[in-house]
């Protein structure tokens, strides 16, 4: 199981809010006398993405890793104080205690990701399975890489793998990858993305994954 981070395991900027995020990697944006175009000026990633794709290849390209460097200090703050995703928790013990493997593909840092899944118990579970941004910041979702190293780290061919995730980009990587996708949506507005982002399969609340099965075996003589 390849979880995306933000969203499926946790709400990472729950309390540490998104758009004051960004509100920061604007201001150093603007001191650098820098001016990219943003198509998401509240979302911190989508800021770090429009940036770099602004100034590949230019003098200003240096910036791109200086405000991914900050981005990465701003995450890790915010994992410190990140809300757990109602069942995650559960989902992954369950998963791990079935003999699956599980790790995390996200566009976030693998910092961030790692401080919250230590912080909540569940590191053992994904151990050296956490990919985050790879370097170079265009290689983000939707660019399917961060699946394709999380298959090559677990030894997972793509046919055997599922992909959770919340957004538009997940949903690209995984067809990228060649894996199925699901999609979890507690909101309308994430059901419509995923929707038109083409997701077959739709959840909105993680416990109908395994709560059935678990019944079944508490069942079971």
């Amino acid at each position: 199981m390849l979880f995306d981070f933000d969203g499926p395991l946790a709400s990472l900027f729950g309390n540490h809010k998104a758009h004051e995020v960004a509100r920061v990697l604007r201001r150093s944006i603007d001191s650098w006398g820098l001016a990219p175009p943003l198509s998401d000026p509240d979302n911190p990633l989508q800021v770090l993405r429009d940036t770099a794709r602004a100034y590949e290849g230019t003098p200003s390209a240096h910036r791109v890793a200086e405000l991914d460097r900050l981005l990465t200090t701003e995450e890790i703050r915010a994992a410190g104080s990140a809300v757990p995703t109602e069942h995650a928790h559960e989902l992954v013990v369950w998963l791990v205690g079935h003999g699956k493997k599980v790790a995390v593909t996200t566009n976030n840092s693998a910092a961030a990701a790692n401080l919250y899944l230590r912080r909540m118990g569940l590191a053992e579970f994904f151990g050296a399975h956490v990919h985050g941004r790879l370097g170079d910041t265009l290689l983000m979702k939707p660019d399917p890489s961060c699946l394709k190293e999380a298959m090559r780290t677990t030894g997972a061919r793509a046919r055997d793998c599922l992909m959770i995730g919340d957004s538009a980009d997940d949903c690209s990587a995984a067809q990228g990858a060649g894996v199925t996708f699901l999609g979890y949506a507690n909101d309308a507005r994430k059901q419509r993305e995923l929707e038109d982002a083409g997701a077959r399969h739709i959840t909105d609340a993680l416990v109908h994954l395994f709560e059935e099965r678990r019944q079944e075996e508490r069942r079971q003589p």
